[in-house]
């Protein structure tokens, strides 16, 4: 229930704003096909969500207040790790519903942001905008985005919660849109911490509020949708950024992860399964004051045997504040690899891959097939090397792109090759290799790109290779293959 006779009164007045949207909405359609009694139905539904509704989850309160003896050494990691292999229940919190509506079904991707007052400057409202508008009607149908009003002044929130229900009253009405409050009494001490890396004692508190936000945010996520992505409240999002997730889901399927990266800043972009989000809640909560989030994220990757970060280029989201949420400092930071307006996204249908060039280390062939910021490494090539893709069935091609070669080492490209396509599939020895193949061309300054490829062979392409034509003292890089279909 409310604690006051006011706040009551401010709930009332936003619900009745709320209603004289819905009501300006149903008075501009000339021939509307909402009758009032279906308006006075979603208003009733909004006066009960925001009579503060319980939301109890199960687990265990206490680990709240437990959690400031927590120390992070190596010993106890561990152990805390056993302890947290088991923590798949939810965390006992009561939230304030300020702005929800009933899900229908279960979405494919939520979309999360804790946002608190800023001394300069406030993007909340054009992070909402921005994940609308660059999602296609499609798009919309399959995500939720959950805002947690995490600042713990009242009056802030009412202000960010009118200016919410606002602009995006319809994509609330449709589900798509939900403003959630964990309440102060919920939180652990904040006060008297440790001051780990001499940092002074409000910016330790800072961060490490900011941690038991995100756990709150990521606890009432857990079961909204398959998959969960984070972000800032300071964020720019990419032209149907959903497709591109999907796309790069699809392209893992059968591997393991636990975390997708899609920007190389901060806490923006971090994919998870929506089913390991309450063991990330309750890893939050028991190191809240050690260190922040992004550096959390790290350990939580490793403890759950993802060894090494899968990142995706071009990022999908872009930093976009100028003020920090910390005392209003400057915060330039950007993704250089950011694209607005990414390029499609590759296929790359499932394949297997063989080279008989010399790896070096643990750059092998697949990374250059994925998506993932790594590249294929080799020692100096020789006449007749090649770097083989065995797709596992025939497919039609229509473009083919091979970049080798990086920015720090731009002479470890191809400086002669061609790439050439097969059929006729045989098995040789260990080794699957197709006997009949067409030249598509030569690359050209360490680069090959085909169009139209599916009007130029006449067959499904079952093979394709890049083959040395000439041996160059210079190691090699492959850095991307990528294969759209037909």
């Amino acid at each position: 229930m409310l604690n006051s006779g006011k706040e009551r009164m401010l709930k009332f007045h936003q619900v009745k704003h709320i209603f004289d949207v819905l009501d300006k909405m149903r008075c501009l359609r000339k021939r509307s096909t909402v009758s009032f009694l279906g308006v006075l139905v979603i208003f009733l539904l909004f006066m009960n969500l925001y009579i503060e509704d319980s939301y109890v989850m199960e687990g265990d309160k206490q680990i709240l207040r437990e959690t400031s003896t927590h120390q992070l050494s190596p010993e106890h990691y561990m152990h805390t790790f056993k302890d947290l292999s088991n923590f798949s229940g939810a965390l006992n919190v009561t939230y304030r519903y300020l702005a929800v509506m009933p899900l229908q079904r279960k979405r494919f991707l939520t979309i999360g942001l804790s946002s608190v007052r800023r001394k300069k400057g406030s993007y909340l409202l054009e992070t909402i905008k921005s994940i609308f508008e660059q999602s296609s009607y499609e798009e919309l149908k399959e995500i939720s985005v959950v805002v947690h009003l995490a600042d713990f002044n009242s009056s802030w929130r009412e202000v960010m919660l009118q200016d919410i229900t606002q602009k995006f009253a319809h994509h609330i009405i449709a589900g798509r849109l939900m403003v959630i409050h964990a309440p102060e009494e919920y939180y652990p001490i904040l006060s008297g911490l440790k001051r780990n890396y001499n940092d002074p004692e409000d910016r330790v508190r800072f961060r490490s509020k900011q941690n038991v936000d995100y756990a709150f945010l990521l606890n009432f996520c857990a079961n909204i949708s398959y998959y969960y992505v984070m972000l800032e409240d300071d964020v720019r999002c990419s032209k149907n950024f959903l497709t591109a997730i999907k796309k790069v889901i699809a392209s893992l399927e059968g591997t393991y992860w636990v975390t997708l990266e899609f920007s190389k800043l901060g806490y923006i972009g971090k994919l998870y399964h929506s089913h390991d989000l309450p063991r990330l809640a309750h890893f939050l909560l028991m190191f809240y004051q050690e260190m922040p989030c992004d550096w959390l994220l790290t350990h939580f990757r490793s403890l759950l045997a993802q060894k090494n970060v899968i990142r995706f280029k071009p990022s999908l989201f872009q930093h976009m504040g100028y003020y920090s949420s910390y005392k209003g400092t400057e915060n330039k930071l950007k993704d250089d690899d950011f694209e607005e307006e990414p390029f499609e996204l590759p296929d790359n249908p499932p394949a297997s891959l063989y080279t008989n060039m010399s790896v070096f280390e643990n750059y092998d062939a697949s990374k250059a097939y994925s998506s993932v910021d790594d590249y294929f490494w080799g020692k100096p090539p020789s006449t007749g090397d090649v770097f083989v893709i065995i797709f596992e069935k025939p497919i039609v091609i229509k473009r083919i792109k091979v970049n080798t070669g990086t920015e720090d080492r731009q002479n470890d490209i191809l400086h002669h090759g061609a790439l050439d396509v097969g059929e006729n599939i045989r098995y040789f020895k260990q080794n699957r290799q197709c006997i009949t193949y067409i030249r598509l061309g030569e690359f050209r300054n360490g680069n090959f790109e085909v169009s139209d490829v599916n009007q130029k062979i006449p067959f499904d392409i079952h093979c394709m290779r890049i083959y040395v034509t000439k041996t160059q003292k210079e190691w090699l890089i492959i850095r991307s293959i990528s294969i759209w279909t037909s």
